[in-house]
């Protein structure tokens, strides 16, 4: 069913269903928790990598796109065994839609020396 909700064009989508048809081991949270608790989250560790010289492409999108969404939603984690890619999905409280979507390779590698 996961893979049903990955219809989008965007990088991340791309890579999060292809490490899903490859067989890459995922969890998605029982719990759901309201916008503000993930977009905050995300948003102040996007602050702190930053600051130490990370740009995680497509976090910034994502906690925009949660924000947006403003209702409560869950977190899925797609973690492939050879730890090279983190994928974080966020999804409708029902699991029934895509909310927003980031991927990017593992280690991340400073953009520039932190202050």
């Amino acid at each position: 069913m996961l893979e049903s909700l990955l219809t989008g064009d965007d990088e991340a989508s791309v890579i999060a269903l292809a490490a899903l048809r490859s067989g890459a081991p995922y969890s998605v949270e029982e719990r759901v928790q309201p916008t503000g608790a993930h977009s905050g989250v995300f948003g102040r560790r996007l602050q702190r990598m930053r600051m130490r010289g990370f740009d995680p492409p497509g976090l910034e999108r994502a906690v925009r796109l949660i924000r947006e969404h403003g209702r409560p939603v869950r977190s899925a984690l797609i973690d492939p065994e050879n730890r090279t890619r983190f994928t974080l999905l966020f999804l409708t409280a029902d699991g029934s839609a895509l909310v927003a979507c980031v991927s990017w390779p593992l280690p991340l590698v400073a953009t520039k020396p932190p202050l």
